[in-house]
């Protein structure tokens, strides 16, 4: 495994004593083996110019679908990568077929995309290989069980769902109908989460004990009232679509959190953590600031995961504060802000009078399109997985995702914030108003 010494010899990340101008790195020198093809036919598929092309079905057209969506359609030679592509084949919305239309003229997307004012539509189309699944949170376990019944690969944003046995149900039906399946959780995806995991099982850092993550935005009022500048019936504060802190923001405090303590240990001694949690609601009865402590006794680790609505991360918006503190024996990594999409990590040895090591990961853009958020790594692995046979990320595999709802439910159980039933049944209706459109 690489260590901070031997990234000086890549080339890329560019590497300093102290903050430097961000370089698009060649993407090869963060990829682990495990992205990169090991059979001849593979290779050859490669050499011959020929890259594995998946074809994506979105249903819904919010932002976050938009952002997605001006990924896939970047050339991904900008970002060095060669051996797949995107090809976005139809687009749904549960309103009309007008607003497909508009969607896919707002990101400059292909005329011959098909548009359905429907999800079943959608999940009926025989080009389709794979479903992103862009809606709330509230319909993630209803939209995505649409998809995996009509036979669909799915790419279901995060969070997962509300709870953790609609999350098992979903993982049970894509094993019985051998789907791939995973949650769109991007920054797992990023080359610098995978170099930062890299140094953590080189153990660059020695052993790493505590992990601290926030996700905050500070969204209040200028009155300093307690209020956020979101309406009560917004996505973010509104519990009927499962709204609040934790569900939109703090999963990636618990990403960090998991990633680093979670994910790198062995199989055979992964152990769910002990869970405590403090929230504060707002008058919509969504948490507004959540907490939560995960105690892992077997490694004697803990990770604490924090997010809010009334304060910011970094209060003045410009990477003051690191967003995630991974604290070891021999020193720690300290990831920027924002949590989501971090462009650099900084680690310090013990011991080493205040010398930092600096490490730029800037997001590769598609000049043509002037676009690159980052979602296209997430969309690659999909790819991959699919090419290659794989019915779960190696990167973000069923179990982890189901521990992480396991943790959001604990979280959410002793803040005292209960969803209505609509949207925390795990019993499968294709005719649920969340299918329809009709809520």
């Amino acid at each position: 495994s690489p260590t901070i010494a031997a990234l000086r010899d890549l080339g890329s990340p560019r590497l300093s004593p102290s903050p430097i101008k961000p370089q698009t790195p060649p993407l090869k020198a963060f990829l682990p083996r495990a992205f990169l093809p090991d059979t001849p036919e593979l290779i050859v598929e490669m050499a011959s110019g020929a890259p594995h092309t998946l074809k994506w079905g979105i249903m819904a057209t919010g932002w976050i679908a938009e952002a997605f969506c001006k990924d896939l359609l970047t050339d991904p030679a900008c970002r060095d990568v060669h051996d797949v592509r995107h090809e976005i084949v139809a687009v749904s919305s549960s309103s009309s077929v007008d607003r497909a239309a508009s969607f896919v003229k707002k990101i400059d997307g292909p005329a011959s995309a098909k548009l359905y004012g429907s999800y079943a539509e959608l999940v009926a189309d025989a080009d389709v290989d794979i479903v992103y699944v862009a809606t709330p949170h509230s319909h993630h376990f209803q939209n995505a069980m649409l998809a995996l019944q009509a036979g669909k690969s799915v790419l279901c944003e995060k969070s997962l769902t509300v709870n953790a046995s609609q999350a098992k149900r979903l993982v049970e039906v894509a094993r019985a109908k051998n789907l791939f399946f995973m949650e769109a959780v991007w920054t797992r995806f990023f080359p610098l989460s995978i170099k930062v995991r890299e140094l953590i099982a080189s153990g660059e850092i020695g052993t790493v004990y505590r992990t601290l993550a926030d996700l905050s935005f500070n969204e209040s009022n200028d009155k300093d009232d307690g209020t956020v500048t979101f309406a009560d019936s917004h996505r973010m504060v509104n519990k009927d679509l499962a709204g609040g802190a934790l569900l939109d923001l703090g999963i990636y405090a618990l990403t960090w959190v998991f990633q680093t303590l979670y994910h790198l240990q062995p199989e055979k001694d992964k152990e769910p953590p002990k869970v405590l949690a403090a929230m504060n609601h707002y008058r919509t009865g969504a948490d507004e600031s959540t907490g939560i402590i995960c105690q892992f006794p077997g490694h004697k680790s803990m990770g604490i995961a924090t997010t809010s609505l009334l304060v910011g991360t970094a209060p003045d918006g410009n990477d003051s504060a690191p967003a995630i503190r991974i604290q070891g024996s021999k020193g720690e990594i300290q990831v920027s802000d924002p949590a989501f999409r971090p462009t650099q990590f900084k680690v310090i040895k013990k011991g080493r009078e205040g010398k930092v090591d600096v490490v730029d990961c800037p997001i590769p853009k598609d000049p043509k399109r002037d676009w690159g958020h980052g979602m296209f790594w997430e969309a690659d692995e999909c790819a991959r997985c699919l090419r290659d046979g794989k019915k779960q990320s190696d990167t973000l595999p069923w179990s982890e995702s189901i521990v992480i709802m396991e943790t959001m439910e604990a979280a959410l159980r002793q803040g005292g914030v209960k969803y209505p039933d609509l949207i925390t049944s795990d019993i499968y209706d294709a005719k649920s108003p969340l299918n329809t459109g009709s809520r």
